[in-house]
C-alpha cells in the first residue's frame, strides 16, 4: 500500500513540475522550442524509465518511515553529484538548450533518483548492509527476543508450564492468524481436534491470567506475511520479520525454520533434555480411540496429543481403561507411551474409595511397600 501511495506521490509531483518549468515564460517562447522539447522529453522518460524499473523488479520488504527518509537522503546525494553529468553532456554534444531547461531537467533527474532510492530502500530495508573498510553495520535488537508460539504449542501447554516455572523470561507473541487457526480446531466436527482446540483456548486464557507470562496478541498486518500461503509460511516469515524465536512441538516445522535460518525452540527436545517421561509401572488412565498396529493393541491420546500404545487393548474401542507403563519414548517428532492393560476405569460413583480391582490394589500396595 504504501509503494503505490509513494508511486501517485511521485506521478503527480513529476507532472507538476513538469509543468511548471515547459510552462515558464523562458522556456515557452516560440525560439526556445529546442529547450521545451528537451524538457518535456527528459521529464517524461526518466518518468517512465524508473516507474517502469520498479514496477517491473521483484516485490520486497514494506519500509518503515525512517527507511523514506535514507531513500531521499541518498537520492538526493546521488542527484548532486550527477548534476555537473548534465552540464558536460550538454557541452559536449552542443545541446542547443537554454539555462533554465538544463535546470529543469537536474530536477527531473533528482525526482526520479529520489524516487528510485526510496523504492529501494522500502523493499530491502532489511538486507541492505552499509560497509566501510572492515565496519559492517548490522541490525541490533535490544532488550530480549519474543518467543512466537504456534497452535501445536499452545494445544502442547507444556510451554505455560515452563514459564510458571520462572525458565523463560522473554515475552509471548501470538500472531492474530494462530489465534484464528485455534478457533477453527475448536470449532471443528471431529471429537477429539475439538477438545485438542479448547484445551489450547483454555491454556491460552490461563497464561494471560498469570501475572509471570506476558502475552501479546499481535494483530498486526504485515504486507510480507500476508502475501504468503499456509500458517506455517506466515509463521516463519512473522517470526523472522520480528526478530523472534519461533515455540513449536512440530517436527517439520522446526526442519523448515532451520533450513529458513531462524531461530526454533522444539518443546519435544526441551521435554527430551529435562528427561519429562512416564515411569515403568506408573498408572495411567486413557480411552482406546483405534486399533494399533500389532495384534491386539490398541491406541489412545492424552489430552495434549501424546499417543499411547496399549497391549491387550484391541477389543477395548470406545472404553476408558486403566494400563500399566512398560516404557515410553521421547523424540523430536514427540512422545510415544508403550503400556500393558490392567482392567477398565471404573466410574467416579462406582466402588468410591475402593482401587478399580483387586490385581491393581494389590499391585500398588506391593510397589508402596518396596519404596
Amino acid at each position: 500500500m504504501l509503494l503505490w501511495i509513494l508511486r501517485l506521490v511521485f506521478f503527480f509531483v513529476i507532472i507538476g513540475v513538469l509543468f511548471v518549468n515547459a510552462s515558464s515564460e523562458t522556456v515557452s517562447r516560440e525560439e526556445n522550442s529546442p529547450s521545451f522539447w528537451a524538457v518535456i522529453w527528459s521529464g517524461l522518460g526518466l518518468a517512465v524509465f524508473v516507474f517502469l524499473l520498479d514496477v517491473l523488479t521483484p516485490k520486497g520488504k514494506l519500509s518503515a518511515l525512517a527507511g523514506v527518509f535514507f531513500g531521499l537522503l541518498v537520492g538526493m546525494l546521488i542527484s548532486v553529484a550527477l548534476a555537473p553529468a548534465v552540464d558536460m553532456i550538454t557541452a559536449s554534444y552542443k545541446v542547443d538548450v537554454i539555462p533554465e531547461a538544463v535546470t529543469a531537467i537536474k530536477w527531473m533527474m533528482g525526482i526520479c533518483i529520489c524516487y528510485l532510492t526510496i523504492s529501494v530502500v522500502i523493499r530491502t530495508k532489511d538486507d541492505v548492509r552499509f560497509v566501510i573498510p572492515y565496519v559492517e553495520f548490522a541490525k541490533q535488537t535490544k532488550g530480549t527476543r519474543p518467543l512466537v508460539l504456534d497452535t501445536s504449542a499452545i494445544v502442547d501447554g507444556r510451554i505455560a508450564d515452563l514459564y510458571q516455572s520462572r525458565l523463560f523470561d522473554a515475552p509471548l507473541v501470538i500472531p492474530r492468524f494462530v489465534l484464528n487457526e485455534l478457533q477453527l480446531i475448536a470449532d471443528s466436527a471431529d471429537k477429539l481436534k475439538r477438545n485438542r482446540g479448547r484445551r489450547g483456548l483454555d491454556i491460552l486464557h490461563r497464561m494471560q491470567s498469570s501475572s509471570l507470562i506476558d502475552v501479546e496478541i499481535d494483530d498486526s498486518i504485515v504486507p510480507e506475511v500476508e502475501e504468503v500461503e499456509g500458517v506455517d509460511q506466515k509463521l516463519v516469515m512473522f517470526t523472522k520479520n520480528c526478530n523472534g524465536k519461533l515455540a513449536t512441538t512440530d517436527y517439520n516445522l522446526s526442519k523448515v525454520c532451520k533450513v529458513r535460518e531462524v531461530d526454533v525452540v522444539n518443546i519435544n527436545d526441551l521435554a527430551s533434555s529435562l528427561k519429562v517421561i512416564a515411569l515403568p509401572g506408573e498408572i495411567m488412565e486413557v480411552k482406546i480411540i483405534k486399533p494399533g498396529e500389532e495384534a491386539d493393541q490398541g491406541i489412545g491420546y492424552l489430552d495434549d496429543g501424546t499417543m499411547i500404545v496399549v497391549e491387550g487393548a484391541r477389543n477395548k474401542i470406545g472404553r476408558n481403561i486403566l494400563l500399566s507403563v512398560t516404557s515410553s519414548l521421547q523424540t523430536s517428532a514427540g512422545k510415544m507411551i508403550f503400556g500393558k492393560f490392567e482392567g477398565l476405569a471404573r466410574k467416579p460413583d462406582e466402588g468410591k474409595g475402593r482401587a478399580p480391582n483387586a490385581k491393581l490394589a494389590g499391585a500398588n500396595a506391593s510397589r508402596v511397600n518396596r519404596r
